[in-house]
């Protein structure tokens, strides 16, 4: 998954924000309204931070306390030393901490591809916490992501096949897809087959460290455009745990369009 948006130019501003430490790490959160809190929990795999969300979250500050998370190691937050030592679990850990330190009380919980995954785990594990799921172009187990990364590359197929002849080419040589000779190829067709509408992958929002492309790879394996590895092929499969959510369930399935 090309996690690349040179298209990008998308204004917006940051609200207030500060660090908050959790389980010995400095996470950085942003706040801005008033009203029941929804707690934003960003994708584009395991990489991004927060600032996918803006500036299309904003207006909901006039009815709602908008909280924007950056997780562990991606965006403003501290990273550490050994990206490795970012799991899932830590991951789920860190989220739920954090909304401990928050002290909202139950909130609605938002969570956007990746971040959907952390979100089910959060509202299976600590109910306390979860007023309401919203999973938005989210995953239920390893074996969807792995199914998604063949979609994907069966519509590049269709959609492009230029492309998909360099990236077979690429592949050929044992270029892992992680590489940025890969990256470069899967970047062409992404618009084409991750969005509705083509033209909106220009209202994604970026800044300068938005995503960190060095864990993505330790994360998902360096060939996850074609097997998943690492860290995703530990994450649970929810599929037969989700009937023991107790908060209302959203389900959002349609890209920007």
């Amino acid at each position: 998954m090309s996690t690349n948006n040179p298209q990008a130019k998308i204004n917006f501003t940051h609200p207030p924000g500060q660090y908050y430490n959790v389980r010995g790490r400095r996470l950085w959160v942003e706040q801005e309204g008033i009203g029941e809190p929804v707690i934003l929990l960003s994708g584009l795999g395991p990489a991004g931070s927060h600032v996918i969300f803006h500036p299309h979250f904003d207006t909901l500050a006039t009815d709602y306390r908008i909280v924007y998370v950056d997780l562990y190691g991606r965006g403003r937050s501290e990273a550490p030393d050994d990206l490795n030592e970012i799991t899932f679990e830590s991951d789920v850990a860190d989220v739920a901490a954090l909304l401990s330190e928050l002290n909202l009380g139950p909130v609605h919980l938002y969570g956007f591809s990746y971040g959907g995954l952390l979100a089910q785990a959060i509202a299976l594990d600590h109910p306390h916490l979860v007023r309401s799921l919203v999973l938005a172009n989210s995953l239920h187990s390893p074996e969807m992501w792995q199914l998604n990364h063949v979609n994907i590359n069966r519509e590049i197929a269709n959609q492009c096949p230029e492309v998909w002849a360099k990236i077979q080419a690429l592949r050929a040589d044992g270029v892992p897809s992680t590489d940025p000779k890969m990256q470069e190829q899967f970047a062409c067709a992404a618009k084409l087959v991750r969005f509705y509408n083509p033209e909106n992958a220009r209202l994604l929002a970026t800044e300068p460290g938005a995503r960190n492309l060095d864990l993505y790879p330790l994360f998902c394996g360096e060939d996850v455009d074609f097997n998943i590895g690492n860290q995703v092929a530990k994450i649970p499969d929810f599929r037969p745990l989700l009937k023991n959510v107790t908060a209302p369930i959203g389900v959002m399935l349609e890209s920007l369009s």
